[in-house]
Formats: C-alpha cells, sequence, structure tokens
C-alpha cells in the first residue's frame, strides 16, 4: 500500500509518501511545500492545489492520511490550516483516492504508542520505524511521514477490523 501522509498549512504543508507493508515500511518522498505569506490567500491556495495534485499524480498512492483540523485559540491558524486541509481534501477526491483524516493523538499512538509524544519522539519513532539516517526535518515533513505511518497501522492491521478510530476514513 503507497499513502500520501499531509501535515496541512499554508505557509508549510507537510508531504511525505511511504510504501507499505506495515511491518517494514519505505519512505519514497518527505518535504514541505511553502507559499508566500506575502501573496494574496487565493493565490497561495491555487499553488498548494498545484502541488498537492502533482503528488498525487506523480506516485499514485492508494490512500491520503490527512491530519484533522481542530479549532484552537489562534482562529487566523486555525483558518488557514483548514483552507490547506481542505484543498488536500479535494484533490484526493478529484484524483480518486481514498481520504483518511486523524487527530494528532491517533498519529501520535500508532507511530509513538503513546498520544501525548512531543515532536522529538514523533521524530525519533518516524526515523526509526523508516529506518532512515536521521529525523527528516523540517518537523512538517517528519509529521507527514507519520500520518502515513498512522494510515498503513490502521488500514493493514488484522487486529484493527474496523478500520481507524472514530474520524479516520472520510469516505
Amino acid at each position: 500500500m503507497r499513502v500520501v501522509g499531509v501535515d496541512p498549512g499554508l505557509s508549510r504543508c507537510g508531504v511525505g509518501v511511504v510504501d507499505g507493508p506495515r511491518l517494514r515500511p519505505q519512505a519514497l518522498r518527505a518535504g514541505v511545500i511553502r507559499t508566500s505569506p506575502d501573496d494574496p490567500t487565493p493565490r497561495r491556495l491555487a499553488r498548494l492545489h498545484d502541488e498537492v495534485r502533482q503528488v498525487i499524480a506523480d506516485v499514485r498512492p492508494d490512500a491520503v492520511a490527512v491530519e484533522r483540523v481542530f479549532f484552537n485559540a489562534n482562529v487566523r491558524t486555525a483558518t488557514s490550516v483548514g483552507q490547506a486541509a481542505g484543498i488536500v481534501l479535494l484533490c484526493a477526491e478529484q484524483a480518486g483516492v481514498e481520504v483518511a483524516q486523524y487527530t494528532p493523538t491517533q498519529v501520535k499512538s500508532a507511530v509513538a504508542g503513546t498520544g501525548s509524544a512531543d515532536k522529538r519522539q514523533i521524530g525519533f519513532m518516524v526515523r526509526a520505524l523508516l529506518r532512515l539516517s536521521e529525523v527528516p526535518r523540517p518537523p512538517d515533513a517528519a509529521d507527514a511521514l507519520a500520518l502515513a505511518l498512522c494510515h498503513l497501522q490502521y488500514a493493514t492491521d488484522p487486529r484493527t477490523t474496523t478500520g481507524p478510530p472514530a474520524g479516520g476514513v472520510a469516505r
């Protein structure tokens, strides 16, 4: 199974591609799509759309895993992250690719074994699980790989007969 993991953001959108099987995953690609805060929001969203659409077309994934957006105290950040997540969902739907959304706690639990793992622990586990020489940088890229690993865990583990926990598969 090939999964594109996306840590949505308007300034920095982490994108990671992982090939399964669940017990021996391999990272194919990790990076960040950046947009300039000096550009108008519609232009930034269009650039994000073009870039995500191209990644999906290039790697032809079986699924796209996206971090589920939660509102926080910073409404401006929540709005831009929500817009970026919407673009990713649209790109996946247009490509006919399965979409799954996971909360940060679900991703942390699947990758690090605890929902309270910090960024350092997630980076360490991503490096270990994918047998990488170093932790992917920036953290948005590591988070995107963690999302892909989370989906591999839920989608291919025979013990999870009901699929991902609440809020998982969107289709």
